[in-house]
Parts: structure tokens; sequence; C-alpha cells
């Protein structure tokens, strides 16, 4: 396994991790490995609006008219 080390992270970052780690019971450096492994490995639901943005525009409402 390996190591990651942060650095110039924002003291107010810091901060919020401690007492969100703190909320949790868990350590600050088990709490920001869930994080991680939320953000990067736990695959997201795209909403409604994303979903109608991604179907491509293909055509004008005449192209599919009923004959």
């Amino acid at each position: 396994m390996a190591t990651l080390i942060l650095r110039s992270v924002d003291d107010a970052m810091v901060q919020a991790l401690k007492a969100r780690a703190d909320r949790n019971g868990l350590s600050a450096e088990v709490e920001h490995l869930n994080i991680l492994k939320r953000a990067l490995l736990c695959p997201t639901k795209n909403s409604f609006i994303d979903a109608l943005w991604s179907i491509p525009n293909v055509g004008v409402d005449s192209d599919f008219e009923r004959v």
C-alpha cells in the first residue's frame, strides 16, 4: 500500500477534516481515506437533468413528425 503526503493544505480544510472525523468517531487519517475512496472509487448517479443534457441533439422537431 502506498503512502500519500499532502502539502500546502489550507488550515480551514484541516480543521474541517478533523471535525468531521471527530463527528464520525474516526481518526483524521481514516476519515481522509474514506473521503478519497468515495470520491474516486464509488460511482456517482447522474441527476435527471444531467441525463437529459447528455442526450445528443439529433435534429429538429419537424424531422420527427408523423407521416
